[in-house]
């Protein structure tokens, strides 16, 4: 299979201002890419589009809320504008979280989160896949999480996004297969700080196990590596593909662990 060289590309990177999507987009324009990146933090962006001046390739800001259609509608126009007509990178990166018992959170914090993790993405890469469609060997990149293939306790409206973008790639891997669109599912684990800086709804004193943190840099390089040699899914981090496989092999160990995990930590221990 033919690696995927980012060189004259243009690619959309949506999540940008920080984590994943920031390192992500440096690198993409290191390797000579033009990258429309998207976010809500416009101060953040225009950061970016600093760092990114010296680089072979150039950063493209365009701010706005990935749930608003218009936002949509016009992140992708830019992507094909820069990219003279086509896109050959869709980053699905964006993202939310909470933590806290499902029970006593609120209907808006599971319709917010599915909104910006699951049907925001799902709704762009509805609209770009006409423009992928124009140029040779494009991807869909979407940026999961290790809990969309194993859930755990109080991440449950996240975790149910992550499942959700997990089902969507598979099955959208497929439907695109003889198109020369490759869906490259990635799994990082918990990523320094990134998943307490946009959590919703949450107690500020609410904390999380992690299973294997990387920095968002690491997450982006390996991203980067999977988006180039074209691969299906990866998931990152030897906690993470513990977690997951472990789970594979005995999905009640894993349970009874994850729950006596979990109440210790409600209890305070």
């Amino acid at each position: 299979m033919i690696r995927w060289d980012p060189r004259a590309k243009s690619a959309v990177v949506t999540g940008a201002s920080s984590g994943i999507g920031y390192e992500l987009a440096l690198l993409l324009a290191r390797r000579g890419a033009t990258v429309v990146v998207a976010a809500r933090r416009e101060e953040r962006l225009a950061q970016l589009a600093m760092a990114a001046a010296s680089l072979p390739g150039k950063i493209v800001c365009c701010p706005g809320d990935i749930t608003d259609p218009l936002v949509r509608q016009r992140l992708i126009a830019c992507g094909a504008e820069h990219g003279e007509g086509g896109i050959d990178l869709l980053v699905n990166n964006a993202g939310i979280g909470a933590i806290g018992p499902f029970a006593s959170a609120s209907a808006e914090r599971l319709r917010r989160i599915m909104e910006v993790n699951f049907f925001a993405p799902a709704e762009l890469t509805r609209i770009a896949i006409p423009l992928l469609r124009k140029r040779k060997d494009t991807i869909i990149c979407n940026i999961g999480s290790v809990l969309g293939h194993r859930a755990v306790p109080d991440k449950s409206e996240y975790c149910a996004s992550k499942f959700a973008l997990h089902g969507w790639s598979d099955s959208l891997r497929a439907e695109l297969a003889g198109q020369g669109i490759q869906v490259t599912l990635v799994s990082p684990s918990t990523t320094a700080s990134e998943f307490f800086d946009a959590v919703i709804d949450t107690s500020p004193t609410a904390s999380s196990p992690s299973f294997g943190k990387w920095s968002p840099d690491r997450v982006a390089r390996a991203a980067l590596a999977a988006i180039m040699a074209r691969r299906a899914e990866v998931i990152l981090s030897l906690g993470g593909k513990a977690l997951v496989y472990g789970d594979r092999l005995s999905p009640p160990l894993m349970n009874h662990l994850l729950g006596s995990r979990y109440r210790s930590i409600a209890k305070g221990y």
